[in-house]
């Protein structure tokens, strides 16, 4: 302990106490508050934790449900396909177009109604055959389909001059045509059905001199899209 400076001679030295600082003393109410919100805070993070977690938990489940409930559409896929009359030198009158793809539903649990299917060859964006699926049918989830068909007769629309073409295009190899298939289609989950979708799906096609489809085309999947 020691003496300040005095500034007046008549006025009594003042004493600081420069080694003990003062202290404070807090009364048993400052504590017992000072506890309760310490409680207080210690809850409100235990709450929004568990809040926080079970939100994510329902997230991961909606994620999860969205995933398995959301429709995929079919997926098609080109296995054969061939114009025997190519190779066999006759006229487009006795010519028959054979092909073979299948549909595979890939969704878990959701079914698929083919309600009406429609399959065109196409040469040079020209149609040169077309049938019409009569019987719908209903695909299972985790399914395929094979649509098997040939078109000949009145259904194949080939003229002479694209025959002529096409008769060119094997000389010099390869016949490239197109497989188009037009399904109207719905979804079904147990007792519900989704409103109809009108899905394309577009197969690229190549034939040989033989007229059987080259290698390359084999097993290929098409594209499809909806409107």
């Amino acid at each position: 302990m020691y003496p300040t400076k005095m500034d007046n001679t008549n006025e009594l030295p003042v004493y600081a106490n420069q080694d003990h600082p003062v202290r404070r003393h807090h009364s048993a109410r400052y504590y017992a508050r000072h506890i309760k919100e310490s409680l207080t805070t210690r809850v409100s993070k235990l709450v929004c934790t568990i809040f926080l977690t079970l939100l994510s938990i329902l997230g991961i489940i909606a994620f999860i449900l969205w995933l398995g409930l959301r429709p995929h559409r079919p997926r098609i896929f080109l296995h054969d396909f061939s114009i025997p009359a190519i190779s066999q030198g006759i006229g487009p009158e006795s010519a028959q177009i054979n092909f073979n793809v299948t549909a595979r539903n890939s969704n878990q649990v959701m079914g698929i109604f083919y309600d009406a299917m429609q399959v065109t060859a196409i040469y040079q964006d020209q149609s040169i055959g077309n049938s019409q699926l009569l019987t719908p049918f209903y695909q299972l989830p985790k399914n395929t389909t094979v649509l098997a068909g040939t078109f000949s007769g009145p259904m194949v629309t080939v003229t002479g001059t694209q025959w002529q073409q096409m008769l060119d295009d094997r000389s010099r190899g390869t016949v490239v045509l197109r497989l188009e298939l037009t399904a109207r289609i719905r979804f079904k989950i147990r007792s519900w059905k989704s409103k109809h979708h009108r899905m394309h799906a577009n197969c690229p096609v190549g034939v040989g001199q033989d007229g059987m489809i080259l290698a390359g085309y084999i097993d290929k999947r098409c594209p499809e899209y909806f409107n």
